[in-house]
């Protein structure tokens, strides 16, 4: 998996094998905006994917989307989000979080 482009922060979470951390992040799903992660499947699974709507009216669907992983393997992992748009081939934004995983009984 590639690097974060220059001048990206990564954010970084602290978890726990087998514990269940979460990952928020807004989409406009009027614009056709939806995050999709990259990330090592053997060292973090991907539990629960949600869509909240948050709207004032019925022609606006933009909400929270809440991504809920879990650390199967110690070390240092990386989730990459990019936001695609489904007429689009490259992404409008780029999220990197950097998921530092500890054994059972260090976190």
């Amino acid at each position: 998996m590639a690097g974060p482009s220059e001048g990206q922060e990564r954010r970084t979470i602290e978890a726990v094998i087998g514990q269940v951390f979460t990952i928020h992040l807004w989409e406009d799903r009027t614009r056709g905006e939806q995050w999709v992660p990259s990330y090592n499947t053997k060292a973090l699974t991907l539990v629960d994917d949600q869509f909240l709507r948050i709207a004032s009216n019925n022609a606006v669907e933009n909400g929270q989307r809440t991504f809920e992983f879990q650390g199967m393997l110690p070390g240092a992992h990386e989730i990459l989000f990019e936001k695609r748009m489904g007429w689009k081939f490259t992404s409008e934004d780029r999220r990197v979080f950097l998921i530092q995983v500890a054994p059972v009984g260090k976190g």
